[in-house]
């Protein structure tokens, strides 16, 4: 008799890389951190955590950088989510770095970019050395320049052109105090890949990423919840739209698409049709320039 050939499905490689990956940074590293945001890539990253260092706790605290422009079903789920792992929650909080003169208000109203201060200030406060970050590959031009380990200096700064190699699955986490490393498990993820994963571990998310009615308007071609932080401007139609969000940010910035899927196999088949990626859908502020999300990168940004 032939032995049976063993086989291990696309999600299986992907989730053991990701594992992989958190486990090397635990025992290489003194004080890492999962950044997470509510987010469905954030929310996907937490539950390899989970898996990773089952039947224990999580072995690292997670870190929000909180805009103050949020969902209130994104941040009503983090709340939960953390309870219910019993993880430490560290928000790190840009209307409190505002008071405290660290940023300063932008024009437009996204609080996106005075993020990175905030973020490279937390990471100086905590001393992390490694921060998990939910970021793809397939996302943007810019998150597909890098690595699984991301070096950045004592300046919290990341050049494209100074990454290290990764032969053979092997993660150079060397740095000098003050430098530190970005770590992304998903980097070899696609959207597609998340969901089917969120859809086979049944793993919950927000409400705000599945079909429901929202009043919007329309702006360059995308529509805007209204509400706290999006007001109507003179003469622009408010309507009732059946939407979902397929990213969650800074909701002055990020923008919702018309949908009628309700439930995960709904949104897989929606994915799998589409042939823009959920940024170039939904960020507004991507769309200041072709380098936009370069640039932020360089800067510190996650």
């Amino acid at each position: 008799m032939q032995p049976a050939a063993y086989r291990v499905s696309h999600l299986d490689a992907l989730e053991a890389e990701s594992i992989f990956v958190m486990r090397e940074v635990v025992a290489e590293f003194e004080r890492p951190v999962l950044l997470f945001s509510g987010g469905k890539d954030s929310i996907v990253m937490l539950r390899l955590a989970q898996k990773a260092f089952h039947p224990g706790r999580i072995p690292f605290p997670v870190m929000h950088i909180d805009t103050g422009h949020n969902f209130p079903e994104v941040i009503k789920y983090r709340d939960d989510r953390v309870a219910e792992l019993n993880v430490q929650l560290i928000i790190a909080s840009v209307p409190e770095a505002l008071e405290r003169g660290l940023v300063q208000e932008p024009p437009g109203g996204s609080r996106n970019r005075i993020q990175t201060p905030v973020l490279l200030d937390a990471v100086e406060k905590y001393r992390f050395d490694a921060l998990f970050g939910g970021a793809r590959r397939d996302e943007e031009k810019a998150r597909a320049k890098e690595r699984m380990f991301s070096f950045r200096d004592e300046f919290g700064q990341w050049d494209p052109k100074n990454q290290r190699p990764e032969l053979w699955s092997l993660y150079n986490g060397r740095h000098n105090p003050g430098e530190s490393i970005r770590v992304f498990p998903l980097s070899n993820w696609t959207e597609l890949d998340i969901w089917h994963y969120i859809e086979r571990d049944r793993v919950p998310l927000p409400s705000i990423y599945f079909a429901h009615d929202r009043e919007v308007v329309e702006r360059e071609g995308m529509l805007y919840a209204v509400g706290e932080f999006i007001t109507p401007k003179a003469g622009e139609a408010v309507t009732k739209q059946r939407v979902r969000y397929r990213t969650v940010g800074d909701a002055t910035c990020t923008a919702a698409i018309a949908s009628d899927a309700d439930d995960v196999a709904k949104v897989i088949d929606e994915v799998a049709a589409t042939r823009i990626t959920e940024r170039g859908a939904t960020r507004g502020d991507d769309k200041v320039s072709e380098a936009a999300m370069e640039d932020r990168k360089r800067e510190g940004y996650f």
